[in-house]
């Protein structure tokens, strides 16, 4: 029995390669990353595959689709309610965990959910930055 057999999908190999890759992967990967990581071990599978099987994740909520990035949609295998911190200069996304009670103004919506994005530099970057001196 296949550890993805409660996913209900036609399990190919190229599929578990793509689920092995997103199994605890934080790093919110595109389907183009995706793609170039799986087909270093299947070279004839298709970027369509790809997007095919993300779509089929995210269509049965095993998956998040992420829309931080405006040049190209990001991938969360974390489905459990958290936020993210984005740094606007190498657009690494990281998870926080910490929940956040809001005030909002009266509504007559029924609030099903939420999700807080952060914006700011990286460590990395901010190291980066200090050694250019900009």
């Amino acid at each position: 029995m296949n550890k993805y057999t409660h996913f209900h999908l036609r399990l190919t190999p190229q599929r578990v390669a793509i689920l092995d890759y997103l199994d605890g992967n934080k790093s919110h990967p595109s389907a183009e990353d995706i793609y170039q990581a799986v087909a270093k071990r299947f070279p004839t599978m298709s970027l369509a595959t790809v997007y095919n099987t993300l779509s089929a994740l995210e269509r049965r909520g095993q998956l998040l689709k992420l829309t931080i990035d405006p040049s190209k949609a990001r991938y969360d295998p974390n489905t459990s309610p958290h936020h993210h911190l984005i740094c606007t200069l190498c657009k690494t996304i990281a998870d926080v965990d910490t929940h956040y009670r809001l005030s909002l103004p009266d509504t007559e919506f029924e609030v099903t959910g939420s999700h807080v994005e952060f914006y700011g530099t990286c460590p990395k970057c901010r190291k980066d930055s200090c050694k250019t001196g900009n």
